[in-house]
């Protein structure tokens, strides 16, 4: 039976010590100063000041004003949970600058009123027009929910109006669609805080109009007096799929495999799914089902990252999952879990929480440096130093700041509204989906219940959530088994409760008549785990992960020595959980017997290439949280092991 849930107001769940509230303070008390600044220094921050002249230096680039939006959005949750009245006062000046730069028709858009005004909505296919509106549209939402000004909000308004009477199905209106999806999603949220239909039946319009022929972006290359309407690198590489690069080579509908830009595609995707909410369109609700099958069983690292080829930052092929030359961008993890994250509300159940978990657990805060200043734009799984110096790709070290500043800001606004991600609920029935140390409010049957959840989650499966209501109200709690937990244990008040007969979807589901005092143990045994990849997955074959919990372990020339690729873990080898180095805040680090490749004979006799059975040394191979790594000295690094 499908269930649809809400998630809650990020100011309804405030998160408690524990691993979840020290990322978001570092997020609020580093992150975001530091990205502040970046965006300053950069210019972006000014841009909106329409000072910028022709001939002057550093003019406005196409998706500038998505970074500082982005940034916006963060600080809107961070105030919703943290009030500070310097950073609101920060922001507001930020956004009466945006105020000003409105144009009187609607339109804000910092490159194309300062540096090419006569080239409005002239490119929708490599420009980033509908993707900045996008952008702007959640932000002045998340800053409307954290501090209940208007101001942007009213602004973001009158921009998606205009918009709406830019695009459409009349005759005078343009049929496109945007390049970069991004606007989708964002009008679906303007809707449901507006309850204007006319966002939500646009978002739809959006979407529908993607993918037909005569394809929009044809026709408007045309208008430019292009001659190479599709150029080579936007199509697939069997040349068979024009415009798979944004995911518009087929209507919606028809896309049976995730295609293109993977951040493009889950925006999209997100948004498909947002739509289907509210309308209840089976068909698009089954073409989510479908997209989310592809990208999750065939096209997803192990860590939740999508995105194998950095030729176009895109998907490639089922079971192509390269390690070294993955690309796996910080910003379409981010993505998936907002595909995720509009799955559940569609429908409750454990597999878009598992893949939620684990992109958030990875390959998400796998994009943060630890003290919170440096980021990681693409997340490889392997690393080999020496490589890079013939490679095109950058060395594996996070940077301060990229000229394409996507992935820092994203990274902000997820971690500001993680306690958003926590819980779902109907007028029946609360779902706890991810699990960390918070106090919940939340409403059902008419009355205000209250949940304390106390845990050292991901490091220790023990979870304990106590309630605390006005009067006693029957309903379903229900607590997500993760699919990497073999033996977890129920309990209500002390009695252990048989969860055989409670799974529904991944969720141990307990109805009853909750009362003040009541109190739900959850046990979720956490130990080292062994991970294989299908066997398709032909970079994998022969290798496993490690894992415990939720958290992917990999290998550190650190904690290892050089040469990763001569290391293998026997299958009898004991994995065991032991606490980690210092430099790493102690974390529990996987140990285990390994054995590694001797090379002495190899260089004493100056040998590429040997007839003699390779001899092997016994070690005691240590492996870190994936998220973790690159906090130390540059080195290499492998997530897959030779078994």
């Amino acid at each position: 039976m499908t269930q649809k849930s809400a998630f809650p107001n990020v100011k309804n769940v405030k998160l408690l010590p524990g691993f979840w509230q020290r990322l978001q303070k570092l997020n609020r008390d580093i992150t975001l100063p530091t990205e502040y600044e970046q965006c300053k220094n950069t210019g972006r921050l000014d841009a909106w000041k329409l000072e910028w002249k022709p001939g002057m230096p550093n003019p406005p680039h196409i998706f500038w004003d998505s970074d500082v939006a982005k940034w916006i959005e963060a600080v809107g949750y961070s105030l919703a949970l943290y009030p500070d009245p310097k950073l609101e006062a920060k922001t507001d000046e930020v956004i009466s600058w945006m105020a000003a730069a409105q144009q009187p028709d609607g339109y804000l858009n910092t490159h194309f009123i300062s540096v090419e005004p006569d080239k409005r909505w002239t490119n929708l296919r490599d420009w980033h027009e509908l993707y900045c509106a996008g952008h702007l549209i959640e932000a002045a939402v998340a800053y409307y929910k954290g501090t209940g000004k208007r101001t942007l909000l009213d602004v973001m308004c009158r921009y998606a109006d205009y918009i709406g009477k830019v695009f459409g199905p009349g005759k005078n209106q343009k049929h496109g669609y945007p390049g970069h999806e991004e606007i989708e999603l964002a009008l679906v949220k303007l809707a449901d805080v507006t309850g204007k239909d006319a966002y939500l039946k646009l978002a739809s319009y959006f979407i529908d109009e993607r993918g037909k022929q005569p394809y929009y972006f044809s026709q408007e290359a045309v208008k430019r007096g292009e001659k190479e309407h599709v150029p080579a690198w936007m199509n697939s590489p069997a040349n068979i799929l024009p415009y798979a690069i944004f995911q518009a080579h087929l209507p919606v509908r028809e896309q049976k495999t995730a295609e293109g830009h993977a951040v493009r595609a889950c925006y999209l995707y997100a948004g498909m799914a947002g739509v289907a909410k509210h309308t209840g369109d089976q068909t698009l609700i089954d073409a989510c089902k479908t997209l989310w099958e592809n990208v999750t069983t065939r096209r997803m690292y192990i860590t939740g990252g999508i995105g194998s080829s950095r030729f176009g930052e895109r998907f490639s092929f089922d079971y192509d999952l390269p390690n070294e030359e993955a690309y796996a961008e910080t910003c379409a993890s981010i993505a998936l879990v907002f595909f995720a994250h509009n799955m559940l509300e569609l429908d409750v159940d454990s597999r878009y929480a598992d893949v939620m978990e684990r992109a958030l657990y990875n390959g998400i805060i796998s994009g943060l440096s630890k003290d919170g200043k440096r980021f990681f734009y693409d997340n490889i799984l392997a690393s080999t130093p020496p490589y890079y110096k013939f490679s095109q790709q950058k060395s594996p070290e996070r940077q301060a700041w990229f000229g394409c500043a996507c992935c820092p800001p994203n990274i902000a606004r997820l971690l500001a509204s993680i306690s958003s991600y926590l819980f779902s609920s109907n007028d029946d029935c609360l779902w706890a989906h991810l699990y960390t140390s918070c106090n919940g409010e939340f409403t059902l049957k008419g009355s205000t219940v209250k949940v304390t959840e106390r845990t050292s989650y991901p490091w220790d499966g023990a979870i304990s959530f106590a309630f605390k209501l006005d009067s006693p109200v029957r309903f379903s709690f229900a607590v997500r088994i993760p699919g990497w937990c073999t033996n977890a244990t129920l309990s209500v008040n002390g009695k252990p409760v048989s969860l055989a007969k409670r799974i529904r979807k991944g969720y141990a589901v307990i109805t009853r008549t909750w009362a003040t005092g009541d109190k739900l143990e959850l046990n979720l045994p956490i130990q080292p785990q062994r991970v294989y990849a299908h066997p398709a997955v032909r970079q994998d074959d022969g290798k496993v992960a490690l894992q415990a919990g939720p958290v992917v372990y990999c290998l550190e020339e650190a904690d290892n020595g050089p040469q990763l690729g001569a290391i293998r873990l026997p299958q009898d080898s004991k994995l065991a959980l032991v606490k980690g180095p210092a430099a790493l805040g102690g974390i529990p680090v996987i140990q285990a017997k390994a054995l590694r490749q001797c090379r002495k004979e190899w260089d004493a006799d100056k040998l590429l290439y040997s007839n003699e059975k390779p001899r092997f040394d016994s070690i005691t191979l240590k492996a870190v949280p994936y998220f973790l790594w690159a906090n130390r000295k540059p080195g290499e690094m492998e997530v897959w092991i030779w078994e």
